[in-house]
């Protein structure tokens, strides 16, 4: 069985690691590899490599940083239906969905080619009498991710590009459920020109997650994932006295009026709730219709998601692959059925599919529960799967009532074909990421990426200017060149 190494120092390596974890296809449920899992001194020398690259990184020219990234960049358009597959066939979404994932992490990169803009200071001129000022920023050295098994290189490429055009060298720890993309990119990097000890892959557990957080040579770390481990590792990195990017959780509604195009609506709504096997953390997982929307919205959901084509993620007649594990598979059965002991109607019920020839395979169909209320588990846990839960609303007020009293505020969206509900739900709802007739509302890479409430913890978002902010800091400078008498006064006072 072939054994996923680490990438360390341009290299790949199994370093001192001797644990191992499974990775399987969930297509099949048979593990395909074996990935190796970092002991805290695996970290160590990952580190150590990239402190010492930094020695040069951190002083190389804007245009030496650039031309890697524009090199990369046109490396991942050359490779991308060989990367769509090593992402398919170890997460199980189908490779339409993975090319997706692609295109999207691309754009930061595309971003990051263009940082010289990003990082221009600015400059005052004659503060007080020959007196100029300027600031700039600087990389704060070596930085770190820690990355979710559901976007195994779109969510890194948030980070890491970034984080290196900005002149920081980089340890990548990434879910040791789909590993692979990440040594494949380390490839790539290579390719590039970028230099040894700039990107780390270093795989593994909680072992090597806390050993990144305690780590006194990493100035920064950058997390997506749960809600929970976001606020771990928040504490802990924050403690450790780093900078800390954390991300936590999701439960997206998506508010239907009666004056929507309900068929366009149901459409954005399937491929939403069910795009990637619900396992998105900007999917929809609750629509809200609103007052005489919701008989006829529930009736087309039902026709659509009993139309979604189920089965392996290589198939490209696949809309929906399997979930990543059993562990996921049992969560979503799970939910479903207590859905329907606690009241909710089981429009659709996705807990009964096989798929032909991959019985044993990790599938779950789409389900569609309706007359969904908050206090349900359907609707108050993160399910991350392909559920999506129907709650009725009399009124806009309503709807937005129920968005803002959930825990969460990662992303939303609207349906309508009014601009004054438009823009009164964009006003009024305390979520970080609205989409108007837009269901999964995941802005450009020249924004950032980041929600409210609990899907933020902390202040940091991920990627465009904020990931700017966030992998540098500023000196500001005050200059003064004639001669002149010294004063015990400030420079302006005289």
């Amino acid at each position: 069985m072939n054994t996923i190494e680490h990438w360390i120092n341009g290299t790949a390596t199994p370093a001192g690691s001797a644990r191992t974890a499974p990775v399987y296809d969930p297509a099949t449920g048979r593990p395909q590899a074996e990935v190796l899992l970092a002991e805290a001194s695996d970290v160590d020398t990952a580190v150590a490599a990239a402190a010492k690259a930094f020695e040069s990184w951190g002083n190389s020219s804007l245009s030496q940083r650039t031309k890697v990234m524009f090199a990369f960049r046109e490396l991942l358009v050359r490779h991308e239906d060989e990367l769509a597959r090593i992402i398919s066939a170890e997460h199980g979404k189908v490779i339409e969905d993975a090319r997706g994932e692609i295109v999207r992490g691309r754009e930061v990169v595309e971003y990051a080619c263009g940082i010289a803009d990003a990082l221009k200071g600015s400059f005052s001129d004659q503060v007080s009498r020959d007196v100029d000022v300027h600031d700039f920023r600087q990389p704060l050295g070596v930085v770190a991710g820690i990355t979710p098994f559901n976007f195994p290189i779109m969510v890194p490429l948030w980070m890491h590009p970034i984080a290196i055009a900005t002149g920081n060298t980089f340890v990548l720890k990434p879910s040791e459920r789909d590993p692979s993309a990440s040594n494949f990119v380390a490839q790539l990097y290579a390719e590039a020109g970028l230099p040894d000890g700039v990107f780390n892959v270093v795989h593994g557990d909680k072992t090597a997650v806390d050993a990144i957080l305690d780590h006194p040579d990493i100035a920064a770390v950058s997390f997506v994932g749960s809600t929970p481990i976001a606020k771990y590792v928040h504490e802990r990195g924050t403690a450790a006295g780093k900078r800390v990017q954390a991300l936590g959780g999701a439960k997206n509604h998506a508010v239907v009026l009666p004056d929507a195009d309900l068929e366009f609506a149901a459409d954005h709504l399937t491929a939403a709730a069910f795009g990637s096997a619900g396992q998105r953390c900007m999917a929809i997982s609750v629509g809200v219709a609103v007052g005489s929307a919701g008989g006829k919205l529930v009736e087309i959901l039902e026709r659509k998601a009993r139309e979604v084509k189920v089965g392996p993620g290589t198939d490209p007649a696949s809309d929906m692959g399997p979930v990543v594990t059993e562990a996921a598979r049992e969560r979503v059965l799970h939910s479903v059925a207590r859905g329907a002991e606690q009241g909710a109607k089981v429009v659709v019920d996705g807990r009964g599919l096989t798929v032909e020839g991959h019985e044993e395979g990790f599938f779950v169909g789409p389900s569609l529960l309706d007359e969904v209320t908050p206090d349900m588990d359907a609707y108050r846990e993160e399910i991350f799967g392909p559920v999506l839960a129907i709650v009725r609303a009399r009124t806009l007020d309503e709807a937005i009532a129920v968005i803002n009293a959930n825990p969460y505020g990662n992303g939303t969206a609207i349906f309508t074909g009014s601009g004054e509900a438009a823009r009164k739900f964009q006003r009024e709802v305390k979520v970080g990421m609205i989409g108007v007739n837009v269901p999964i509302p995941v802005p450009m890479a020249y924004y950032s990426f980041g929600g409210w409430k609990d899907s933020l913890i902390g202040d940091s978002p991920i990627h465009g200017p904020a990931g700017v902010r966030f992998y540098t800091r500023a000196k500001v400078v005050t200059t003064r060149w004639p001669r002149s008498e010294a004063a015990f006064t400030f420079p302006t006072s005289n």
